[in-house]
């Protein structure tokens, strides 16, 4: 990666450091609203909804640059850089304490004690992500018995998308 992105591994100078993180497209930037309270997306995770929650919060850590603390491309470092290694620490736990604001408080309960949000994200796609063949069936019901009634074209219309995104997500 560009020496922009990641500090280099011989630095040791704090000022080094600190330019690095302070640079927008730097993995490490946290910009000063990015606070451990902040709630990303605005649906819970409750076990059920685990396809739209998990697209809504990839597409926040997106923006904020963080995607790859829960897909494995940004993984704790194991070198001697102390600052680098602080670096991914305070961003690793930000990351984790917007997972955690984003699930419910019983699935959060099962992974606040975990140490990356790598492995808290593969934790709940692992629980969540099945293939569900009663879901995917009551789909197919509320596809086939879907009527617009008094609904809005729009309504309607955006109501039977929805399910069409989630059937195919299956």
């Amino acid at each position: 990666m560009e020496s922009s992105t990641f500090p280099s591994s011989g630095s040791t100078t704090s000022q080094l450091g600190r330019a690095a993180i302070e640079d927008p497209l730097n993995l490490f930037f946290l910009h000063h609203s990015d606070s451990p309270g902040l709630v990303l997306v605005s649906q819970q995770l409750t076990g059920d909804n685990y396809t739209s929650c998990s697209r809504a919060m990839m597409i926040a850590l997106s923006v904020k640059n963080k995607l790859g603390f829960i897909d494995g491309s940004i993984l704790r470092p194991d070198g001697t850089d102390v600052n680098f290694l602080n670096s991914w620490i305070r961003n690793n736990n930000i990351v984790i304490s917007w997972i955690l604001n984003s699930v419910s408080k019983e699935i959060s309960v099962s992974v606040l004690f975990s140490d990356s949000a790598f492995k808290i994200w593969i934790d709940l796609e692992d629980r969540f992500q099945q293939s569900n063949g009663p879901r995917i069936f009551q789909l197919h019901q509320e596809l086939v018995n879907h009527v617009q009634n008094q609904q809005s074209v729009g309504v309607y219309f955006t109501r039977l998308k929805a399910l069409w995104e989630e059937l195919n997500n299956f």
